[in-house]
Order: C-alpha cells, then sequence, then structure tokens
C-alpha cells in the first residue's frame, strides 16, 4: 500500500516526482524528504480540516454505536487503515474510550508520529501501530469492530481483494467505513491575480491525468467496490468542506505544502505560463504566494460510505 493520503495531494515520490541519489540503505534523499513532506501534509490537511474531520468521525462512531457488534459488550477493536500520521486514530481513540486503535500504514516515519501522538493526548496505552503493506497480505488483526480506511484505498493494487481480506477478519455486524473524495480541493479563485485565469483547474487535469495512470481506481464507486467484496451499504454521505477566507493560521500553509507536492510531480507537465504561476505561488517572499494570500478557499466533497458485514 503506497503510503496514505488524508489529504487530497498529488501522488508522492515513485509515481511522478523526481528520484536522488541512494542512501546505504537503499532509500534516496529525495524519496525520504517526498515522505517528510507528505507527512507534514497530513498533519496540516487534519488540523485545518477540523470540521470536517469531526463530522466524519462522529458519523463513523454514531454507527458502531448502533451496530450489533457493538451489542457484544467486549472492549471494541478499531482500525484505522492507511492511517498516516493519526488524525484518525486519535479522533477515533477519543471518541471511542474503551476501544483498541490500531494504526496500519506502510510507512515507518508516519506511524512513528502516530505514536508520538497518541502518548502525548494520553491514549498511548490503547493504540498500537502495525507497518504492513497490504499488497503482500493483510495482518493479524482479527477480530476488528470498525475499520476507517480515509484517503487510502484508491492506493491498493486490488482493493476488491483486500476488502474481501478485511470481511473475513470483521465481527458479524461490525463496519468499515471508507472516505474518498471525486477530486481534490481546491483554494484558489479563478483568477488568482497572476497568469491566465483558471490555473488551478487546468493543473488539477494534469494532476488527474498523473492520478489516472498511476491510481486507476482513484474516484471509484466505493459503495459498488464493497457491494461487490461481500459487504452491505448502510450509509453513504457527503461531507462539504467550505472554508471561505478561513480563519485557521495554517490554512496558508496548508496551501502551500499541497501545490508544493504539485510542483515536486507535476511541473514537467505544465506549460511555461503555468510553472510560472507555480513557481509565484510557492514563492514566499512575493506578492502573490501562497502563505500571505487572504482569497484562499478550500472547497471540495469528501464522501463517507460506512459498510456492515
Amino acid at each position: 500500500m503506497s503510503h496514505a493520503q488524508h489529504g487530497d495531494a498529488p501522488a508522492p515520490a515513485g509515481h511522478a516526482a523526481h528520484h536522488g541519489h541512494a542512501d546505504h540503505d537503499g532509500h534516496s534523499h529525495d524519496d525520504l524528504a517526498s515522505e517528510v513532506e507528505g507527512a507534514d501534509l497530513l498533519d496540516l490537511d487534519g488540523d485545518v480540516l477540523r470540521g470536517y474531520w469531526d463530522a466524519a468521525l462522529d458519523r463513523v462512531t454514531a454507527a458502531l454505536a448502533s451496530s450489533p457488534a457493538d451489542e457484544q459488550g467486549a472492549p471494541a477493536r478499531v482500525v484505522d487503515l492507511g492511517a498516516g500520521t493519526g488524525t484518525g486514530t486519535l479522533g477515533l481513540a477519543r471518541r471511542l474510550p474503551h476501544a483498541e486503535v490500531v494504526a496500519v500504514d506502510v510507512s515507518e516515519l508516519a506511524l512513528a508520529r502516530v505514536d508520538a501522538k497518541a502518548r502525548a493526548a494520553g491514549v498511548g496505552d490503547r493504540v498500537r501501530t502495525v507497518v504492513a503493506d497490504l499488497d503482500a497480505g493483510w495482518p493479524d488483526l482479527d477480530p476488528i469492530d470498525l475499520t476507517w480506511a480515509s484517503m487510502s484505498l484508491h492506493h491498493l493494487a486490488d482493493p476488491n481483494r483486500a476488502l474481501a481480506d478485511l470481511r473475513r477478519t470483521t465481527r458479524d455486524g461490525g463496519l468499515v467505513a471508507v472516505a474518498e473524495f471525486d477530486e481534490p480541493l481546491r483554494f484558489l479563485p479563478d483568477d488568482p491575480g497572476l497568469g491566465r485565469p483558471g490555473f488551478e483547474g487546468r493543473a488539477l487535469g494534469v494532476l488527474s491525468a498523473v492520478h489516472a495512470e498511476v491510481l486507476p481506481t482513484i474516484g471509484a464507486s466505493w459503495g459498488e467496490v464493497l457491494g461487490e467484496a461481500g459487504w452491505t451499504v448502510v450509509d453513504e454521505h457527503d461531507v462539504v468542506i467550505d472554508e471561505r477566507s478561513p480563519d485557521h493560521p495554517h490554512a496558508g500553509r496548508y496551501a502551500r505544502a499541497w501545490f508544493d507536492r504539485l510542483a515536486h510531480g507535476l511541473t514537467d507537465r505544465l506549460d511555461a505560463e503555468d510553472h510560472r504561476t507555480l513557481e509565484a505561488l510557492l514563492d514566499d517572499d512575493g506578492p502573490h504566494g501562497l502563505l500571505h494570500r487572504t482569497d484562499l478557499h478550500l472547497h471540495g466533497v469528501r464522501t463517507v460510505t460506512i459498510a456492515r458485514r
């Protein structure tokens, strides 16, 4: 499983980014830098889009409270599948005070952040981390009461197989909740005040083409995918993100991190004028830099689909 991306980020290094010289352990400097940047972006997503996360996790934990699995009375085992840096993990641990929460991800760096956050939040005794590549097989986690999979399933080579494996390790009446998106978030007005209007739409079009090459299930109907894997869909809900001129102090940092990620992967696919626009947006000292803009509008839709075993 590729590193989970809770934010609607461009594909990480290895999909469309450049590579540098390898270290002695076989990892390149650019790979490590990209992983750190991706983890930072996930942290910012959880911070800036707190309203989305609260709405989504509240709906999921309410569904668990009314499920047959919860009536068994045993402490719940909850899995955050593709946990990234743990926004979902910590949110679930807070909402389910008697549950064990297992954060699963391929990235040891990201899971180290999960572990540190859990200890700082006083839930370290109920949160554990598991490094696993789900394309290579399912870890021994059964029995599971609830799985939260946020912006992670589209990274799998065969999500149908993974969801079927998950169903076999889930208690009768247990749930899976899948949060995905049809299109990445948007941040800018149509005319950002430089270059041709429509820059962000064109950049997202290029990103969509890259994703179609490397992430073929992105934008899938996850209700249908869950049904094909034997699950019964019980709820599907669009959570609208609409933060116009957001007051959050890190909104500019979030936008900058997103577009910086875009620059690493897609600059060779943008035309010269859009490339210059992107450079100006990432210029922290320039008049159009994302860190200082007051016209940001974070908007998009993430769909949360809940299914029962």
